[in-house]
């Protein structure tokens, strides 16, 4: 995709994309990283297109302005862990260590980072596998495999061949909404759709699933702001 610049304070990057499928000119702020796309149809030019995005960089600015601040993972910094925020701070020994309020992670400044991202990965398989069995046993149904990736568009999948997989950044969410995308994708296990027969399946194994639900779809872009490589 082609970049373009509207320079300005502060100047905003466009990525223009060319779509055969789109039908107008369309403009579209991530809201996972902040980035924005600029879709045209193959018939409108360059110029045309970044015309009207100049027509709207006031509106991309505010949108652009609303996106997390990044928060890089070190020393001194804040990661939620199962909904509540620990303070990261040097540790003793070789493993990092859980606390109420803190998380003691040990080793050089340069390494804070990865470990905690290794801590929270092997954090969120155990309490996803955890999950997956209860809401599998609930079920009648286990899966044929369970992955964790940094996913950014869904928080978790089902295959046809029964397949799970899930975002290792939910442990870092409270433990209701790690259970509820568990108890979403195990049901799919049985209904490999979005009917109300499915969601019927969730609320039989899971119970009420609203909240969760909601957090994820209002707040859930909140957990990929964490940078733990640098």
């Amino acid at each position: 995709m082609a970049q373009h610049i509207i320079s300005g304070t502060p100047p905003v990057t466009v990525a223009l994309r060319r779509s055969s499928r789109a039908r107008r000119i369309s403009l579209r702020v991530s809201r996972l990283d902040g980035k924005v796309t600029l879709t045209i149809p193959s018939s409108v030019s360059e110029h045309e297109a970044m015309a009207f995005a100049h027509e709207k960089q006031d509106w991309l600015r505010r949108q652009v302005a609303q996106q997390p601040e990044t928060v890089v993972v070190a020393h001194g910094a804040a990661v939620p862990v199962a909904g509540r925020a620990r303070l990261i701070v040097p540790g003793a020994g070789r493993s990092v260590q859980l606390g109420a309020d803190e998380l003691a992670v040990p080793g050089k400044p340069e390494q804070v980072g990865r470990k905690v991202q290794g801590f929270l990965k092997e954090l969120a398989r155990h309490r996803l596998v955890e999950a997956v069995d209860h809401y599998g046993a609930r079920l009648g149904r286990q899966p044929t495999k369970l992955t964790l990736r940094d996913t950014r568009s869904r928080w978790g999948s089902c295959t046809s061949t029964g397949a799970l997989m899930f975002s290792w950044r939910l442990v870092m969410a409270s433990p209701d909404v790690l259970d509820y995308v568990a108890a979403h994708e195990v049901a799919h296990l049985k209904e490999m759709n979005h009917s109300q027969a499915f969601w019927n399946e969730v609320t039989i194994i899971h119970g009420p699933y609203e909240t969760p639900r909601l957090w994820l779809r209002t707040q859930g872009q909140e957990l990929h702001r964490y940078q733990f490589a640098t």
